[in-house]
């Protein structure tokens, strides 16, 4: 264990539960399974520049993680890449949000697509498909948009740079979607076609709306206060209405999300981290 629990702590999501027990009878052991991934794809990826005789800089390993709005995927992100970069061979590992991909507002408005806002709809999809796509080739300085949870938009002045990482860690919404989700496009290009290994984050969908609720009057009481929050308009309202509000959001926009776009590709990821009512992982499914 190279974490601490100070360490931990700026790790978890508001309202989550994530203990130092945890990240090591959970966390630790999966990331010592991608570790052993990494290992046996980059000694595949030898064997096979040898024969070439190819000297170019090997593609990065690649780990998606999806699941719904509330469940946790960004601190499981945000775990792997602290465990992954301290393991001793001292790999590079990035992390990127597809949140970034989004559209901006003013062009969700326009297409009158603000109530379908983390619909695959709603995302720039070719240029996610371009950033993996220059990502597996090798390209150094790439450039990945930020997105700002607190003004609810991407950030038109600034930019996160990818350089050539050892490893992605790649957080996002759908990024297990493939061509079974659009038979009638059988030819289009996914980013799950450039992962190495997805891990879906799972929890019951009743659970999950306990979540966002939670999470929403943590955020009413804090981040809402702020002027320059998109949500700000809620900051004043009473407990009551703040959870009527909270639900409806969650009725009539994730949970909808939830069971047309994401729930459907959790059976085809590499792991499933499935957790129970206080937040943490309480099963593990692994592909064979």
């Amino acid at each position: 264990m190279t974490l601490t629990p100070d360490e931990i702590r700026t790790l978890k999501g508001i309202n989550e539960a994530l203990s130092l027990e945890e990240v090591r009878e959970i966390y630790l052991p999966l990331a010592r399974l991608l570790n052993l991934y990494v290992d046996a794809n980059q000694h595949r990826s030898a064997t096979l520049d040898r024969f070439l005789g190819n000297r170019d800089r090997r593609p990065p390993f690649v780990i998606g993680i999806a699941g719904s709005v509330a469940v946790g995927k960004s601190t499981t992100a945000r775990v792997l890449q602290a465990l992954l970069n301290r393991w001793p061979q001292q790999r590079n590992v990035a992390l990127v949000t597809t949140d970034g991909f989004l559209y901006p507002n003013a062009t969700l408005e326009a297409r009158d697509l603000m109530s379908r806002k983390g619909f695959p709809v709603s995302f720039d999809i070719n240029r996610l498909i371009e950033f993996v796509s220059e990502l597996k080739a090798g390209r150094p300085q790439l450039e990945v948009p930020l997105y700002s949870h607190l003004v609810y938009d991407v950030l038109q002045d600034r930019s996160q740079i990818v350089d050539q990482p050892d490893i992605l860690v790649l957080e996002g919404l759908n990024v297990l979607q493939s061509g079974m989700d659009y038979p009638q496009n059988t030819h289009h290009v996914f980013v799950s076609d450039f992962i190495d290994f997805s891990i879906y984050v799972d929890a019951p969908i009743e659970q999950l709306n306990q979540w966002f609720i939670r999470r929403f009057m943590t955020l009413r009481d804090s981040v809402f206060s702020d002027p320059n929050s998109y949500f700000h308009k809620y900051a004043d309202l009473s407990d009551d209405e703040a959870v009527a509000t909270a639900d409806r959001i969650w009725r009539e926009i994730n949970e909808v999300n939830l069971r047309q776009n994401i729930l459907p590709t959790r059976e085809r990821a590499s792991l499933i981290l499935s957790k129970g009512p206080e937040h943490a992982v309480d099963s593990i499914s692994l592909r064979k």
